[in-house]
């Protein structure tokens, strides 16, 4: 049976992350060699509601997998979080004669998605945050390469850390999730890694870490802490109190946000594109897609959003039995 031709949408939404131009590369060159129109929607949801697009070639996505950011760029839209919104969405989508719509983006723009598949609009979802905190997928598009750029910015402090006996405490990035500073932190050696999931005793966890530590010959710590936990303005300044060593704060902030994806993020985001298009041109939408077990998988958008996903309690048990 012939497939019918199609126009696709393609559009980020949310933070930025690292491997989302993969994922959009992937998604122009499968629609297009299979005979659709793409069209890119610049700046997420709101580029919708501006109609603010352009057609997608084979040669507007040149040499972009190496890139980070969004070639598309991405905005917040309070505007698209109101039902007069997600109307108005749903209008320039049937104006632009758009037959679906692949968006990249979090739990947030998943939402969204959600939103315009219940008016009509198919959509697939593609997993993209550093947070790696969609519970429907393994991985998500950009947690590679934020671990690694983490990990390349603590062993640089360590040198400096190593040379006066200081602890560095490092925030990272994890507002509600602590799969960055569990990852970075056993890459690191950290001492201590303090995570949202795991109710934590700062002298307990950390103060008598150190001090056991300490009686082994070991001089300089490393302490990770997700911005979701609190304070680290005050947990490092406690620690310098308690030990009398030396403590010094470092907040990596958006530097993790951005960077060369990672062979990995490239993979994974480019399969997962295909797999979009795969969907939308079987006629299905309303998907989340996804990585399980090294496989691609995809689940209803609905169910997507009911998953959760916990920190791994065998990685962070390893973490701390191996950093003493």
């Amino acid at each position: 049976m012939e497939i019918q031709k199609k126009v696709i949408g393609v559009l980020t939404s949310g933070g930025d992350a690292p491997g989302m131009n993969a994922a959009i590369r992937a998604v122009v060159r499968a629609g297009i060699e299979k005979g659709h129109r793409v069209i890119g929607v610049r700046r997420g949801y709101q580029g919708l509601l501006n109609k603010d697009v352009e057609e997608m070639s084979l040669r507007s996505v040149s040499d972009i997998i190496q890139r980070g950011g969004t070639m598309l760029y991405t905005a917040r839209s309070p505007e698209f979080r109101t039902e007069a919104g997600v109307d108005k969405a749903v209008a320039n989508c049937h104006e632009l004669g758009l037959d679906g719509l692949v968006v990249i983006g979090g739990d947030g723009s998943f939402r969204g998605a959600r939103d315009l598949s219940n008016k009509g609009i198919p959509c697939i979802g593609i997993p993209g945050t550093i947070d790696n905190d969609i519970g429907s997928t393994e991985y998500t598009i950009g947690f590679d390469t934020a671990v690694n750029t983490v990990v390349e910015s603590i062993d640089r402090l360590r040198d400096t850390s190593q040379s006066h006996d200081r602890c560095s405490v490092v925030e990272v990035m994890g507002r509600r999730a602590g799969h960055i500073a569990l990852h970075a932190g056993i890459s690191c050696g950290a001492v201590s890694i303090l995570i949202p999931e795991r109710e934590f005793n700062i002298d307990v966890d950390v103060i008598d870490r150190m001090r056991a530590t300490l009686k082994t010959g070991k001089q300089h710590f490393i302490v990770i802490v997700a911005e979701g936990v609190g304070d680290s303005k005050r947990i490092c300044e406690y620690i310098e109190e308690k030990t009398g060593i030396e403590s010094r704060l470092t907040v990596l902030g958006h530097v993790q946000r951005g960077g060369t994806p990672t062979a990995l993020e490239r993979v994974h985001a480019s399969v997962m594109g295909y797999r979009a298009v795969e969907l939308l041109e079987q006629g299905k939408g309303n998907r989340v897609v996804g990585i399980q077990n090294n496989r691609t998988v995809d689940y209803d958008i609905n169910e997507a959003l009911e998953m959760t996903k916990d920190i791994d309690q065998y990685l962070y048990k390893v973490a701390y039995e191996i950093s003493i």
